[in-house]
């Protein structure tokens, strides 16, 4: 077991969500459901975090799991 997460890609995912409507990002990184969680986790020490869209619009969740924005990508992944 390891406290880093998995990288699934050095990119965010462009994610069309819906307002009020909630989302769990994967911050393990061994989600089959990209970006979003599957219950991966339950061997590490990580766990999903909720993201609560408050309007309809793309939004990018980070993808390499390694922002300091979580859930949405800030950039980290072009320094890894």
């Amino acid at each position: 077991m390891t406290d880093t997460p998995t990288i699934s890609q050095k990119k965010p995912y462009g994610i069309e969500v819906e307002a009020g409507k909630s989302y769990f990002w994967c911050q393990c990184g061994l989600s089959t459901k990209q970006p979003f969680c599957d219950g991966s986790h339950k061997s590490t020490p990580f766990t999903p975090i909720k993201y609560q869209a408050e309007e309809s619009k793309k939004v990018f969740f980070c993808g390499c799991k390694h922002s300091k924005g979580k859930p949405l990508c800030d950039g980290t992944h072009n320094s890894l």
